[in-house]
């Protein structure tokens, strides 16, 4: 089977063919680092690291790049109202964006490039683009794309420069014209006096655009297999990196992978908007990282989310079905070694990484292992633990796996934990030995404000976190 993706270029599901074979690349827009992430930013991390995963597990090489803007108009004026260095702002919310991104289980990337340590490959594109007649330098120092001397520009976004609006006020009065754009921003009075770099145009720092068409080529080469980001990216930031690409004689991106927005109300989750809801938040509502994966990778990548607190809740409820399945299953035949997924799971995920469709084959072979735990039925119950896991595992979503404190190596609280809850049990085995019901329930009912749910089977007692269902 091959996997087929949606290219936004050519606005088609085509099947996807790595240039190199047997070998992947991928430039993922990372965030501009301004401000704290929100669960809008870490829909992104998941769906392309659910794709990564995707790939891996078919066997292919992948060298997975995702930037860090940590020098832009936002942070300068940040930094300036705040009064505080803009590089402190830059590296604190680098921190915290690290947290998030380890805390659902993403896959750290194979190199994070910073902008500001790419000046030199910015400098190297913006001379060729001006040696071919696509660029020029402005008296202020600023350097701009000269738009109209590519003829393909629109194309990615499906526009036509003759429709677009020439901007309020008349725009920037040292562009040639009103369509072209910044790739290197001369000194303003009115900025930190830390923010620029010396240039052959005079000192300044990078326009947006062209950071990424740099790290880009540094680290993938002239061309690669896929660029990805939010759909809000496509114009003007990924239409404007394509064009200063391919006027340079670069074939860039392969393919264009967009993922839709996790909307608050009618609007997308946006900190200038003021409509944000970060993950420490939805911890403290009390759903875990882990369920917050599962809710932000259950719809199809381009389909819009619509976030409501019901939503999520719905989506842990389902996520702890998951995890009592694959522990009952567990403790009776052991975690077993997850290889191959299902059939049926490898066409959803190959159409256009249909997760939601893929997710229903979970659930429906984890109904297939409740009955096999039911009637008693080993090989049945290995057969579909072994099956879910390796699913799960391509979701980044295995309750086994040590990220979630699954008990199967790594460094985590999971094993302090089961040392605290195995005591309390036995406290409470005692209890009922001695017929002291009283003692043995009020164990069990402080597990339980502690959020351990205590089932007893014949096995003896089973704990989960959180409510059972």
């Amino acid at each position: 089977m091959t996997l087929r993706l949606y290219d936004t270029a050519t606005r088609s599901v085509r099947d996807f063919v790595p240039l190199t074979p047997g070998q992947v690349g991928i430039y993922l827009c990372g965030l501009t680092v301004q401000s704290s992430p929100h669960i809008g930013h870490l829909r992104s991390a998941v769906n392309y690291d659910v794709l990564r995963r995707w790939l891996l597990h078919t066997g292919l090489d992948v060298t997975f790049i995702r930037n860090v803007t940590d020098v832009d108009d936002k942070i300068l004026e940040k930094a300036i109202r705040e009064r505080r260095p803009y590089w402190s702002i830059a590296f604190e919310n680098r921190l915290l964006l690290d947290r998030d991104y380890r805390s659902l289980n993403v896959l750290p990337p194979t190199y994070e490039p910073l902008a500001t340590g790419h000046i030199t490959e910015m400098h190297e594109l913006i001379g060729t683009l001006i040696e071919r007649g696509h660029a020029y330098p402005a008296d202020n120092g600023d350097v701009y794309f000269n738009v109209p001397s590519f003829d393909g520009y629109g194309s990615l976004s499906g526009q036509d420069p003759a429709d677009m609006r020439v901007p309020a006020g008349g725009g920037e009065p040292d562009k040639r014209h009103y369509q072209d754009f910044a790739l290197w921003k001369g000194v303003k009075e009115s900025e930190p006096t830390d923010a620029y770099w010396p240039s052959p145009w005079g000192k300044g720092r990078p326009g947006w655009h062209i950071e990424c068409s740099a790290m880009a080529r540094r680290y993938l080469g002239d061309a690669f297999d896929i660029h990805g980001g939010g759909l809000d990216l496509t114009f003007p930031h990924h239409e404007n990196e394509l064009a200063q690409s391919r006027a340079a004689g670069y074939g860039f991106a392969n393919f264009w992978v967009h993922h839709a927005l996790l909307n608050l109300g009618e609007s997308k989750m946006s900190k200038s908007l003021g409509n944000v809801i970060d993950l420490p938040a939805v911890i403290e509502s009390g759903i875990r990282p882990v369920e917050l994966r599962y809710y932000l990778g259950s719809p199809h990548y381009r389909s819009r989310i619509d976030y409501t607190d019901d939503a999520l809740r719905e989506a842990a409820v389902a996520y702890k079905r998951i995890e009592g399945f694959v522990h009952r299953a567990a403790e009776v035949v052991g975690p077993g070694r997850p290889k191959a997924v299902p059939p049926a799971f490898a066409e959803a995920m190959n159409d256009d990484l249909n997760t939601s469709a893929a997710l229903a084959i979970v659930h429906d072979t984890i109904r297939e292992g409740n009955t096999a735990l039911a009637a008693g039925d080993e090989a049945g119950i290995r057969g579909a633990l072994t099956a879910v896991r390796a699913m799960l595992g391509v979701l980044g979503l295995d309750p086994l796996d040590a990220a979630w404190g699954g008990g199967e190596g790594g460094n985590d609280l999971r094993p302090v934990v089961d040392g605290l809850v195995a005591l309390a049990l036995e406290q409470r085995a005692q209890a009922r030995a001695r017929k002291d019901w009283a003692a043995a329930d009020q164990v069990r009912d402080q597990l339980k404000n502690a959020g351990i749910q205590v089932e007893d089977t014949p096995a003896g007692p089973r704990w989960t976190v959180g409510e059972q269902h």
